[in-house]
């Protein structure tokens, strides 16, 4: 894997939770994802009841996850597109994902998990970021 790749893992590791984009009925859609990178590829957990992984399973989807609202003075963004499969994961890798959310949208959580084989890894890097909070403009 290119250093750049690797470097995209790494910054990856540091947060959580991400965005997972596809199409539906052409259509694109976006939700939010918990990931894990595990031997080079993403396993993400979402809600079984938005019903997104249909769409998502054999699909190819972008995942984006950044520290923007960081406030770090390097902002960073990865995104990484490939085909999805929904896939159930092993006991360690449920275990790694920690606990799971306790509602979606006032629902039980359910969780339903997905695979990623990238096919393309982009960073994005911003270098001395001046801090801007609560500064918008009209």
């Amino acid at each position: 894997m290119p250093t750049d790749n690797h470097r995209a893992i790494e910054l990856l590791s540091r947060t959580p939770y991400g965005r997972v984009s596809a199409s539906r009925r052409a259509l694109p859609f976006t939700t939010v994802a918990r990931h894990l990178v595990l031997d080079g590829r993403l396993v993400l957990r979402l809600h079984q009841g938005y019903d997104y992984h249909q769409a998502l399973d054999g699909s190819v989807v972008s995942y984006e996850a950044d520290n923007v609202n960081s406030g770090e003075d390097e902002t960073w963004s990865v995104q990484f597109t490939g085909t999805a499969r929904v896939i159930e994961p092993t006991p360690v890798e449920r275990e790694l994902f920690g606990r799971p959310p306790l509602l979606a949208d006032g629902a039980p959580f359910a969780p339903v998990f997905l695979r990623i084989e990238p096919e393309f890894v982009t960073l994005h890097c911003l270098s001395d970021v001046p801090a801007l909070r609560g500064v918008h403009s009209v």
